[in-house]
């Protein structure tokens, strides 16, 4: 990194974000021989990709083949032809299939990141031609802060959904051992909880966990490998614009610690900066109504400062009305305004999912963003979107499975008094008291109750296919009944949780080719500039192709990104 006499900074590759594409970018960028620099507007780095489950969707990887799971690019490709519909080109599915594989690679062999396959999880639509039961979807193995030193501190935290008690780091499978309450469960929790509290250090310093696991254990695997290479990441650096001379982008103008820098870029300058999610405007602009940030599990600093910087220097977008979907409730209590999505409660038997009609709009144990879409697609009899929708369930499931921030077997007396006080949970002595408490038609409730307990009692939902698919299984029961999706709805009392069309991002963002250059509506190339991750367009556009679709991409055109920029690409 160089400085010149007039305070102006120069490197060959600026980054602007620190979550895992951006990250990778750097990394792939430093190894290459790339001055290198990150910069990072909030005071903590990580970005949604910290705070997510950090799963890595990456067809046909190394790990598949060492676990004797067959997979090729030509069935990838097939399964992301029939999700996308031809509205994505066939060569930045191709680059994105072939240099993903190449992009874990070289951070298995040249990083600190070490990663494995998440057992048993299947793609999203493994139905689908191309489709596979397992695989391709990646879990960062667990990290120990201690390694960061102060570092560690300065990451972003995991969203509460990815944690024990709020607090306690699990991988997936430590996770999913214990929710299904397989043998040996206890013990397994038992130890978490005694390696917590015997960490001492960690507990001089506060409550968080310094052994962590998911987006958090990726993010830090990256942000070691950064340290040891010496590549320079700038907190309270905010993007405020373009340095363009001769139509090319050569740097960013930006805000450090209150005061304006320049920052030159010889090589290119790479937008990691993610989606617009937590842009109440933006949302309003470009995203179905009804809409709030709050709803948005992404992260808060998320505001879209690099695609409108982009759309105004000539850039293109496209999907900018989509986002990565799903259905959630903002959580009140000690970390107010983060919002909760619901993932194993729609997948176990026993919890339904209706609108105010009291009448089910889809399959509760679909993917996520299948619920979200449902919600604005199906109206009520009133031609309202079905916002929100009404997760109900009964004291059974209440007893078994976790609701939210509560506990399985929790008692009503022991749950947080705010939790019914903000009516984030509104429990009801009978379905029609609950009905008249929240607001959904009586009668609905009721028909829809006992056509859901005979399905269970038969096995089939014939009206959504709940349990036909092998993913709606994932997170399910599989002790349960006929169907692991199928439960009654019978023991009072009987709860709901207002759910709505929340996200973990958007989706929409700067056109790119197939090297993660930026792109005018002419297909004209802004020479200089990249873009990945939300703030890029998506390679897989309006589909979801399996658990980390967001960061595969992410992190593998960050990768293709560091390759074209040192390769004098544009």
């Amino acid at each position: 990194m160089d400085t010149h006499a007039d305070g102006t900074t120069a490197v060959d590759v600026l980054v602007v974000g620190s979550g895992a594409g951006a990250m990778t970018a750097a990394v792939r960028a430093a190894h290459l021989g790339a001055k290198v620099l990150l910069i990072e507007k909030s005071a903590r780095y990580g970005g949604s990709s910290a705070m997510s489950g950090g799963c890595v969707w990456i067809p046909n990887n190394r790990f598949m083949k060492k676990a004797g799971i067959e997979d090729s690019d030509a069935e990838a490709m097939r399964y992301l032809r029939t999700l996308t519909k031809g509205r994505i080109a066939e060569e930045r599915l191709e680059a994105c299939v072939s240099e993903g594989r190449a992009m874990v690679d070289f951070l298995q062999d040249h990083s600190d990141v070490a990663m494995g396959i998440i057992p048993a999880y299947p793609d999203y639509y493994p139905e689908v031609p191309g489709g596979k039961s397992s695989g391709r979807s990646l879990e960062a193995l667990p990290f120990h802060g201690s390694e960061l030193g102060a570092d560690f501190y300065d990451m972003r935290e995991s969203h509460p959904q990815m944690l024990f008690l709020d607090e306690i780091s699990l991988s997936f499978p430590e996770s999913r051992h214990a929710m299904h309450r397989r043998p040996g469960w206890v013990g397994l929790m038992m130890k978490t909880l005694a390696r917590y509290w015997l960490d001492v250090k960690g507990r001089l310093k506060g409550r968080r966990d310094r052994r962590v696991c998911l987006g958090a254990a990726l993010v830090a695997r990256l942000r070691g490998t950064l340290a040891k290479q010496g590549v320079p990441l700038w907190l309270n650096t905010g993007f405020k614009d373009f340095v363009v001379e001769q139509g090319r982008v050569v740097g960013v103008v930006a805000s450090r610690g209150g005061q304006a820098c320049r920052i030159l870029a010889r090589q290119g300058v790479i937008l990691a900066a993610g989606g617009f999610e937590r842009n109440n405007a933006m949302r309003e602009k470009y995203l179905p109504a009804p809409t709030k940030a709050e709803w948005s599990t992404g992260n808060p600093e998320n505001t879209g400062d690099v695609i409108s910087a982009g759309m105004n220097l000539g850039a293109a977008t496209d999907f900018m009305e989509d986002a990565w979907w799903g259905p959630t409730n903002p959580i009140p209590g000690r970390r107010a305004g983060v919002a909760y999505m619901f993932v194993t409660e729609r997948s176990v038997p026993g919890g339904i999912l209706v609108n105010r009609d009291g009448v089910r709009v889809v399959n509760e144990s679909a993917p996520y963003s299948d619920i979200v879409r449902a919600m604005y697609a199906t109206p009520d009899s009133e031609g309202r979107p079905s916002v929100p929708l009404y997760l109900v369930v009964d004291a059974a499931f209440r007893r078994r499975f976790s609701l939210g921030p509560i506990m399985p077997g929790v008692p009503d007396a022991k749950v947080p008094k705010h939790l019914f006080e903000q009516r984030f949970l509104v429990r009801g002595n009978t379905l029609d008291d609950l009905a008249a408490q929240v607001g959904i038609r009586a009668d609905g409730l009721r028909e829809t109750a006992e056509k859901m307990n005979r399905y269970a009692r038969e096995g089939k939902d014939p009206d959504f296919h709940r349990g036909d698919s092998l993913y709606d299984a994932c997170w399910s029961d599989a002790s349960y009944g006929r169907n692991p999706c199928l439960g009654t709805l019978a023991e009072p009392p009987f709860y709901a949780v207002e759910v709505y069309p929340g996200d973990i991002g958007s989706r929409g963002g700067l056109r790119v080719d197939a090297h993660a250059r930026v792109l005018r509506a002419d297909q004209e190339l802004i020479p200089g500039l990249y873009a990945i991750g939300n703030c890029s367009a998506p390679v897989y556009g309006d589909s979801y192709p399996g658990a980390g679709a967001t960061l595969g991409p992410a992190m593998t055109f960050g990768y293709v990104a560091a390759n074209r920029a040192l390769a004098g690409g544009a």
